[in-house]
C-alpha cells in the first residue's frame, strides 16, 4: 500500500499534467470522450482537465494573415509583378464554438497545436478585395495611393463579412500594403518616357537660347545705322572742340615713363 501522502502527490501530479491552461488572447472549447463538442467557450486563465476528452485552443486576438505573391491587373491593363499585404483580424470570443462547429473546416488553418479560426477565409477575402481595388489605379499610381487601397480593401472585406453575416464574429482591424511592384516593362516604359521628356525640355532650352541670341543680333543690326551716326556725331564734336581750342592735344612717345603736368 502507498502512503496516503504519496498517493495524493501522484493524483495531484496526474491532474496537473492532464490540464490545459487557456492563455491570454486565446479561447478554448472542450471535446468530450465521445468526440462531441461541449457547448460554451473556455476563457483565458482557466485550467481545464484533459484526462478525459481534450481541449482545443484558438488564438483570437490580432491574428496576422500574410497575403503575398499576388499579381493583380491595374487600370491600364498591365499585370503587377508583385503585390503583398498584411491583414490583421480578431475573432469574437463568444463566437468561437459556433464558428468551429458551423463553418467548413477549410475556412480555418492550423499551425502547431493552435487552430486559427477563419484564417483561410480571411486570406481569400483579402485577395479578392485587393484584386478588385487594384483595377481602379494605373500600375505606376498604386504606390502613391497605398493608403487609399488599404482603406478600400478593409471596407470591401468588412462588406463581404456582413454579407455572410460574419461581421459580429470576425473583425478586420487593419490592412497594410507592404509591397507594390509594377511589371518591368511598365517601369522601363516610364523611364524611357521620362528620358524623352527631359531631352525634349533640353531641346526647348537650346531653341529658346538660340532664339534670344538671334533676336539680339537682329536688334544690333537694326540699330547699326544709329550707332554709326552717334559715333560720327561724337567725332565731329571732338573736332569742333579741338578747332575752338577747348582740347589740348598731347603727343606722348611710346616709351614715355614720366609725368606730365597739363595746364589751361
Amino acid at each position: 500500500m502507498f502512503p496516503r501522502n504519496v498517493l495524493l502527490i501522484v493524483i495531484l501530479s496526474l491532474f496537473v499534467s492532464s490540464c490545459t491552461r487557456i492563455e491570454t488572447g486565446e479561447v478554448g472549447i472542450r471535446i468530450g470522450f465521445d468526440k462531441q463538442i461541449n457547448a460554451g467557450e473556455l476563457f483565458p486563465g482557466s485550467f481545464n482537465q484533459t484526462l478525459i476528452g481534450s481541449v482545443l485552443t484558438f488564438p483570437i486576438k490580432d491574428v496576422s494573415v500574410k497575403v503575398e505573391d499576388m499579381t493583380p491587373q491595374a487600370k491600364d491593363n498591365s499585370t503587377m509583378k508583385d503585390f503583398d499585404a498584411l491583414v490583421i483580424y480578431n475573432v469574437n470570443p463568444q463566437s468561437v464554438s459556433e464558428l468551429y462547429v458551423s463553418k467548413n473546416r477549410s475556412f480555418h488553418a492550423q499551425f502547431d497545436d493552435d487552430i486559427y479560426l477563419m484564417y483561410n477565409y480571411v486570406h481569400q477575402t483579402a485577395r479578392n478585395a485587393i484584386y478588385k481595388s487594384a483595377r481602379k489605379y494605373d500600375a505606376l499610381e498604386m504606390n502613391d495611393n497605398r493608403q487609399a487601397i488599404e482603406m478600400e480593401v478593409k471596407e470591401l472585406m468588412m462588406k463581404s463579412l456582413a454579407d455572410e453575416k460574419l461581421d459580429t464574429s470576425v473583425t478586420i482591424t487593419q490592412v497594410l500594403v507592404r509591397v507594390i511592384m509594377p511589371a518591368d516593362s511598365v517601369v522601363d516604359s516610364a523611364n524611357q518616357l521620362v528620358k524623352a521628356k527631359n531631352e525634349y525640355k533640353q531641346k526647348e532650352v537650346e531653341v529658346q537660347t538660340a532664339k534670344k541670341e538671334a533676336e539680339r543680333i537682329a536688334a544690333l543690326n537694326a540699330n547699326k545705322g544709329a550707332i554709326e551716326y552717334m559715333a560720327a556725331m561724337a567725332n565731329m564734336r571732338i573736332a569742333d572742340a579741338i578747332a575752338n581750342g577747348k582740347v589740348n592735344t598731347i603727343v606722348i612717345p611710346l616709351d614715355f615713363k614720366g609725368m606730365i603736368n597739363i595746364g589751361k
